[in-house]
């Protein structure tokens, strides 16, 4: 059955109105001061060790996170065994992150340390003045598109949307090398997508112009994907054979399918787009020193690493990664929520046929 519902920057104004009124309308939130700021940009020589010695004093970190817990429980025990610092996970899909974040926030109730999910829910967050710029070594490791806007966060890992397909039901030489060659006949009832993934959609027409990317939209909604709600669900799928082939899944979740033995795997089709998945301190955490050594880790060399590994992107130029071995446009968050409404109405438009 296909999904029919409103998109995800929709869905995530609804979930947090319920508490706050509709967050992209509401007048900002009031800048507090920031208690934490010279912990966070703290760069004498003794920084590593006085990180350190108070992470260990306050004794845990909280982390709000949408990484799978295949993922997070690793990352979080591997930090733990290195620094004797115990992590709190609490993970969560992006939108409930979002909405129990500016929850907190608006009600002063200081409960997390770091935040560590889709990039675009983090620039609403920050809008909201609820996070601190902060200095991390590691960030000189960074291309300059991973970093956010008014550096409140970083990009530590990337998904990138590709095309994933059953390789017992599709050939790989038979997959087109750009996304309008799906437009083909033959692709008809074989093609999936996610529901909610008009920035996808919109960073393509925008890589390939207006008109071009417009019509290959326009035809691409002709041919009556299948919209799936869920990334994970839709690589299922495609391991599963229900959908043969799937146009915007990440290709972390192929990848980590294949590994497991099933019939998946993955390319990457052109244009193709990457979205950077964030890391950002709250501005009042409880355990800032834990905080920042947190996202040291993870920026780290080590914590990239082990990124890889896991089967997920890391972000630093300092670890080579076969999974990003390709050119891509990046998702530009900031700009994605300014004109989420233009792109959410085309798309709802396109392939959840409502108004």
């Amino acid at each position: 059955m296909k999904h029919e519902g409103r998109s995800r920057m929709r869905y995530l104004k609804l979930v947090c109105g319920a508490a706050l009124g509709l967050l992209m309308c509401a007048a900002p939130a009031q800048a507090q001061s920031g208690k934490n700021d010279a912990i966070y940009m703290y760069r004498g020589a003794d920084r590593d060790q006085r990180l350190l010695e108070k992470a260990r004093q306050e004794g845990t970190v909280s982390v709000y996170t949408s990484l799978a817990s295949k993922e997070s429980g690793p990352l979080a025990k591997a930090f733990e065994k290195k620094y004797g610092v115990k992590v709190e996970l609490w993970r969560a899909t992006t939108d409930k992150i979002l909405q129990r974040v500016i929850t907190e926030g608006q009600a002063k109730r200081n409960l997390v340390d770091v935040i560590e999910t889709n990039g675009p829910e983090v620039e609403m967050i920050a809008r909201e003045k609820l996070l601190s710029e902060y200095y991390s070594p590691y960030i000189a490791d960074l291309p300059p598109s991973a970093i956010g806007p008014n550096r409140m966060w970083v990009s530590d890992r990337l998904n990138f949307f590709v095309v994933a397909y059953n390789t017992n039901k599709v050939k790989r030489e038979d997959l087109p090398k750009h996304y309008e060659g799906f437009l083909d006949p033959k692709w008809k009832g074989k093609i999936g997508i996610e529901a909610t993934d008009a920035e996808w959609m919109a960073t393509i027409i925008k890589k390939l112009g207006t008109e071009r990317g417009m019509k290959l939209f326009e035809r691409l909604g002709e041919m009556r994907p299948d919209v799936r709600k869920s990334h994970i669900l839709l690589a299922e799928m495609v391991g599963a054979g229900e959908v043969p082939v799937a146009l915007t899944v990440y290709n972390s979740e192929a990848e980590s399918l294949k590994r497991r033995g099933g019939p998946i795997d993955w390319v990457a089709v052109e244009p193709v787009v990457g979205r950077p998945q964030a890391l950002a301190v709250l501005k009042n955490a409880p355990h800032p020193h834990a905080a920042m050594l947190f996202a040291d880790y993870l920026l780290s060399p080590e914590g990239q690493e082990l990124y890889r590994e896991l089967g997920r992107v890391p972000t630093s130029t300092k670890v080579k990664n076969e999974m990003s071995n390709f050119p891509y446009t990046m998702i530009d968050s900031a700009t994605m929520i300014d004109e989420n409404e233009k792109w959410e109405s085309l798309w709802n438009r396109l392939f959840l046929k409502t108004k």
